[in-house]
């Protein structure tokens, strides 16, 4: 960039307030300024207003999106650093179109994979439940049932890299594990070490606990319907690490509060941050986590320090992973 002036930088959406204690800034620190917001800004006329100015943004995966339109109103913008080496929160051919850069990052540890087995574990134990109970002194010591895993049957809605994963550890406590996917193949599902079933129907019938791990798009929005739930034991639970418009949210919230299925662990919502006075934050027999199934110490580490160095290298004239 020009050494006429000092680029300003925008970190985006820092909830927790640790993006400048993640890496190491001080490469930056002659070079550019920088400001930290840590709330999420919806309104495309807002957004406009708060980074107007910028010439390098940070985006923090898919919780700011840029689309072709806030992407116009951004004259200044020449540089959107974003976490992970895919944000489809990102409009980035028309960004590469108007001659902004977007770079990615990797990451490091397994912290989707934990946090996919903590919210199983935490929902079909209902570990917030009874924390809930005993925190709020209430006389009766236990109050619920927990599911027993060994020789239950764990359907995964697709098998990707999580989903293959997902079933091994599932294994390890002695569950059955089936599959389905619209493009899954009965040679994919063995490779992946789990049992193919050939439609939605059955894996929605047979499982236990259904979990997803699909990529959302315009195929797979609400690929999960108020039929499909309506199939589902009453024994059951249902689990959402991937992304919220998956599902059918509005059917998901009445089989809740109709109590048609056991309960269910949520970390992705159609609307993030979840609205306060959205009613899926009044169910029971919900655990609720919000969108952190990809924060560790240590993917922070990773995305931050990555993030650093791809401003430098952008301001050095050779910028590195760059998305396309």
């Amino acid at each position: 960039m020009s050494s006429g002036h000092v680029p300003r930088i925008a970190i985006l959406d820092d909830y927790q307030g640790v993006a400048l204690s993640s890496a190491d800034w001080s490469p930056l620190k002659d070079r550019t300024t920088i400001d930290v917001y840590r709330d999420t800004i919806a309104d495309e006329d807002g957004l406009v207003q708060r980074l107007k100015d910028y010439q390098i943004i940070c985006a923090m995966r898919e919780r700011t999106k840029f689309t072709r339109s806030l992407l116009d109103r951004l004259p200044n913008l020449r540089l959107i650093a974003t976490t992970g080496m895919k944000n489809l929160g990102i409009d980035t051919p028309y960004a590469n179109e108007k001659g902004v850069i977007v770079s990615g990052t990797g990451g490091a540890g397994n912290a989707t994979l934990e946090h996919i087995w903590a919210l199983i574990l935490a929902t079909v134990r209902y570990i917030t439940v009874e924390d809930s109970n005993v925190k709020a002194k209430l006389p009766q010591w236990q109050s619920t049932m927990p599911l027993g895993l060994a020789g239950r049957t764990l359907g995964l809605v697709g098998v990707g890299r999580l989903g293959s994963q997902t079933g091994k550890i599932a294994k390890a406590f002695n569950m059955r594990v089936v599959a389905w996917s619209p493009n899954l193949t009965p040679e994919r599902a063995q490779n992946a070490g789990v049992e193919f079933v050939s439609t939605k129907a059955e894996l929605f019938k047979t499982s236990d606990i259904i979990s997803l791990h699909l990529v959302l798009s315009e195929k797979t929005r609400h690929i999960i319907t108020k039929e499909d739930l309506a199939l589902m034991k009453a024994t059951a639970f249902f689990i959402n690490t991937s992304r919220g418009p998956l599902v059918d949210e509005n059917a998901l919230i009445e089989a809740l509060e109709k109590e048609q299925i056991a309960g269910a662990g949520l970390d992705v919502f159609d609307i993030e941050p979840l609205p306060i006075d959205h009613p899926i934050r009044s169910l029971k027999r919900v655990t609720l986590s919000p969108h952190t199934g990809y924060i560790t110490d240590t993917n922070y580490a990773a995305f931050w320090g990555q993030t650093v160095t791809n401003i430098v290298s952008f301001l050095d004239g050779n910028p590195t992973n760059v998305l396309v």
